[in-house]
């Protein structure tokens, strides 16, 4: 996955803003985020790069199939289970528009599975090598049929495409308005740079982040968190009861009901996160020395679902929204356009209604080692106390050193 997301990071995402940042021109960066996690995730599932997020932002037949197909199963979550199968019978409204899609996407990825099927005997005999998934699972010993490996490939980009880029929307627009935070995401990025890649900050943006680099921005993990927490990708869910059950409380819940719970509400209530609820407050994510980030209890969080279905690609999800958000808050500062409004959209996953227009602006990192300096060098005229963020007496050299 870091091999993907750096190559999509600094080939096609990084340009486009910073086109958009020469021409002056607001764009859509929940769309060019969209763009960016399927290409992503589709080179991790199967090896094919759709190349969506390109120049020109072309129109992909996969990804536009796939994206009328997840916004038309809504309607069988809307409608009583008797009214969406009359009309999938009578082929009316949305039904048509789910049949023609799932039609599409599966022929795609038949495609993609018998041209696989051809490499990988030709990879036997020498040919190139394939390390997706979809080449794993067919290299294993057990015989898939077709229609587990499409599933499984499916189940991946439902997984990692949307979900990711929703946060990551949520994100950067709540940065716009909480500038607190973004100073000390920017403050967190820039330390630990002075250490890896030193003063000349000038090289800090030649390429994103290493997974040495992502892993330890911990105040930027703390933030996704807390959008997640605010702005869940999926905003509820359902689970099915095959038996008779008690839940905790004393509920009692019949065989072959649904229990629907919502994420959304969840995150923003009292008993559980206190009376900040509503607060876009990374801290609370922190250990109280702010050098560590601590979890919550999976069934008190449940942005990645809990228990035994509890997100597989969890960490991988952190992984790339991680590198992303740091490469553009390096780079660039956002504002949304003026006259956008941002507004939640009725659907599985909790998309912005209009999309997220932004104006794109030069990052001055100035203001930002400055306040490193002032802070090292206060900490520094306390001898023998530790400086903040784990940074080094070296590191502050440096820092000094600068200006």
């Amino acid at each position: 996955m870091a091999r993907w997301v750096s190559r999509a990071i600094k080939g096609r995402f990084c340009p486009i803003l910073n086109s958009a940042q020469l021409d002056g021109k607001p764009v859509d960066l929940q769309d060019l985020l969209l763009r960016l996690t399927f290409d992503n995730i589709c080179g991790l599932a199967f090896g094919k790069d759709p190349q969506t997020l390109s120049l020109g932002l072309p129109e992909n037949s996969f990804a536009s199939a796939f994206d009328r197909a997840t916004e038309a199963t809504l309607q069988r979550f809307i409608l009583p289970e008797f009214i969406w199968k009359l009309k999938k019978w009578l082929r009316l409204g949305m039904e048509v528009s789910l049949s023609r899609s799932i039609q599409h996407v599966d022929e795609y990825m038949t495609n993609i599975i018998n041209t696989r099927k051809l490499e990988l005997v030709s990879q036997q005999t020498g040919g190139s090598l394939h390390d997706d998934l979809l080449s794993r699972f067919m290299k294993k010993k057990e015989s898939y049929s077709d229609e587990f490996l499409q599933h499984v490939v499916l189940n991946f980009i439902l997984a990692g495409r949307d979900t990711s880029s929703v946060a990551l929307s949520w994100f950067f627009w709540l940065v716009t308005l909480n500038p607190n935070v973004e100073e000390k995401i920017l403050i967190e990025i820039c330390s630990i740079l002075l250490e890896t890649r030193g003063s000349d900050t000038s090289k800090w943006v030649d390429d994103p982040l290493v997974f040495e680099e992502v892993d330890r921005l911990i105040y930027l993990k703390a933030a996704l968190s807390e959008t997640l927490r605010l702005y869940p990708s999926v905003p509820e869910d359902s689970k099915h009861v095959i038996a008779d059950d008690v839940l905790p409380d004393g509920t009692f819940v019949p065989g072959g009901s649904n229990v629907t719970y919502s994420i959304y509400s969840t995150g923003r209530m009292k008993f559980i996160w206190g009376d900040d609820c509503l607060e876009f407050k990374p801290e609370r994510w922190l250990s109280e020395d702010g050098k560590k980030f601590e979890a919550k209890d999976q069934f008190q969080f449940v942005a990645f679902n809990a228990g035994p279905r509890i997100c597989l690609g969890k960490d991988l999800a952190y992984l790339q929204m991680k590198s992303i958000a740091a490469a553009v808050l390096l780079r660039h500062r956002l504002t949304v356009a003026p006259g956008h409004k941002v507004e939640q959209k009725m659907s599985l996953t909790l998309f912005m209604k209009d999309g997220l227009k932004v104006n794109v602006h030069p990052r001055d990192l100035a203001p930002i080692l400055d306040k490193i300096g002032k802070d090292c060098g206060m900490m520094e005229s306390r001898e023998g106390e530790p400086l903040p963020n784990g940074i080094s007496h070296a590191h502050m050299e440096k820092v000094n050193g600068t200006y």
